[in-house]
């Protein structure tokens, strides 16, 4: 794969690498790779597209707090996106970099959405409460009197009524004073409490987007211009974040922003709501228009994702023609790429246009992502591979149904690759396969390449077990219950793998073809 220093034309201050939808994991996998590998270059933060007051706590763990894990996945990020394998394994590559290391070339993590969802918007009590508590001001009687039934404030249908919003009520209105006042007070007392101060600056500002945007909902527009208005104010609060993000880490090294294309391309965004086209400026044309050449957008394209549905491409559009020019996942300057087709958009995936093409300065193409599924169809097609599917029909235990076996030839003892989707109670946890959508490939190496890999022998894997993370993604690593036998194995491996796990699978394989044709002559030497 082209790597990401090698297209990229010096460093900016800020780079953004998009993705066209949300939920194909190989984006944020390769996101993952590309990230550590800038850290290498410089780069010491990085932004997610998740609520930046939440993003506090996932930093604090990226620093070395001592906070489960569990807890950060679930309250350190919004929109669900703690539940990413790939998140989980963003936090802890970033706290392994951080250990030990002097704190100029320590890694950050931000959020930079502000605290909503375009329809569910919360109330500002508990970044309010936060600031005083900063501050040790007593308010909390004062904002629990405004603030009132939290129901009155995350009704969703008040985003699309604004007869039912409270965002211009005079109770929102002195909240905003409020949170004004406590923005002043933090400022006032800087000098004497900087500890603790970012992210109590944090809070207050949170509450004021909270309370913006809540402002946006009640006002009286037509369906269509209240959306284009609701995304525009979203996208404003992001690009003030990320600037904010900017002056935190301007001392430190260059940032890497991710998020979908759409908050990041530097034209505007657009969308079809009913029969109107409306358009807004996204973050990335907030934050472009005043950092200029400071700032870099590589925008992602897909090919197929069978996680999501979505079918290969069309050979005449900008996906079909990529993935025609690359079989691995790859960047490509957009200078380079050619007029095509607009592929249908269809809502789960913003095709690539000219207008993307034109404002970005790169693409980043994944041809396909990989699921249980393609990969074992790539087993498959080996040459004289059987593959059996447990299940119910054939005497396998329930939390086997589904995993799959591959053989070479009758014998079906000893497959030489299984794919599971399951953990086994008592035996087999480690890997966390009961995680939606993971899967893991496991593979019999053999002695040799086994310990070629991991550097000691398959009997020696008790004394090492606790060096490696099962769970980890894109990652080989011994199995955790077979790997005294030899067995490796590498879970929810992404497209970007495709080279190493061909080599891996061919490797097993020739053992399988060797024990087959072993087997094979013993029989015929008994018949004769």
């Amino acid at each position: 794969m082209t790597t990401l220093v090698e297209v990229l034309a010096g460093s900016p201050a800020l780079l953004a690498l998009g993705e066209p939808t949300h939920g194909e994991s190989a984006f944020l996998q390769i996101r993952n790779d590309a990230f550590l590998t800038l850290a290498e270059h410089g780069y010491r933060s990085i932004a997610l597209e998740s609520d930046r007051a939440a993003g506090l706590l996932a930093d604090a763990f990226v620093q070395g707090a001592a906070v489960p894990l569990d807890r950060v996945l679930a309250e350190g990020f919004s929109h669900g996106f703690g539940a990413a394998p790939a998140n989980r394994d963003l936090l802890l590559r970033m706290r392994e970099w951080n250990d030990g290391r002097p704190a100029a070339e320590r890694l950050s993590f931000h959020g930079f959405d502000a605290p909503l969802e375009i329809e569910g918007v919360p109330s500002p009590r508990r970044h309010l409460v936060r600031v005083c508590e900063f501050l040790d001001l007593d308010r909390s009687a004062e904002i629990d009197d405004l603030v009132g039934d939290e129901a009155r404030w995350s009704d969703t249908a008040a985003i699309w009524e604004p007869g039912r919003s409270v965002g211009r009520s005079s109770d929102a209105q002195r909240l905003r004073v409020l949170a004004d006042d406590l923005l002043t007070e933090l400022y006032l007392r800087a000098h004497l409490r900087p500890e603790g101060w970012q992210a109590a600056f944090v809070h207050a500002t949170s509450a004021v987007a909270v309370l913006r945007y809540h402002a946006a909902a009640a006002a009286p527009l037509v369906q269509e211009e209240r959306f284009a208005r609701l995304a525009a104010v979203r996208d404003a609060l992001m690009a003030e974040n990320l600037l904010a993000i900017r002056a935190v880490e301007a001392h430190r090294g260059p940032t890497l922003v991710f998020a979908h294309n759409t908050h990041l391309q530097r034209h505007p965004s657009t969308m079809t709501i009913g029969a109107t086209e409306v358009s807004w400026a996204g973050a990335g044309a907030i934050v472009g228009a005043l950092l200029g050449e400071r700032y870099a957008v590589i925008v992602g394209s897909l090919g197929a994702s069978p996680a999501l549905g979505i079918d290969v491409p069309a050979a005449t559009t900008y996906e079909g023609r990529l993935s025609q020019k690359l079989t691995l996942p790859g960047y490509v300057r957009a200078a380079e790429i050619e007029p095509a087709e607009r592929r249908t958009h269809d809502y789960r995936y913003f095709p690539l246009d000219q207008a993307a093409i034109d404002h970005a300065d790169a693409v980043l193409h994944i041809p396909t992502g990989l699921d249980a599924t393609v990969l074992a169809d790539r087993i498959s097609a080996l040459p004289d591979v059987e593959q059996v599917v447990a299940s119910e029909e054939d005497g396998s235990p329930e939390g086997a149904w589904g995993d799959r076996f591959f053989h070479v030839g009758p014998d079906r003892r000893q497959p030489f690759a299984t794919i599971v989707e399951h953990d086994v109670p008592g035996f087999d946890e480690a890997g966390q396969l009961d995680r939606p959508g993971v899967f893991r490939l496991n593979l019999d190496l053999g002695r040799a390449e086994f310990e070629r890999m991991f550097g000691f022998a398959p009997k020696a894997f008790e004394e090492h077990r606790d060096a490696f993370d099962f769970a980890r993604l894109d990652t080989v690593t011994p199995h955790p219950g077979y790997a005294l036998y030899g067995f490796a194995s590498i879970v929810m491996p992404g497209p970007q793998m495709l080279p190493e796990i061909d080599r891996l699978l061919a490797v097993a394989h020739a053992r399988a073809v060797e024990r087959h044709e072993r087997a094979t002559r013993r029989a015929t030497d008994q018949r004769d």
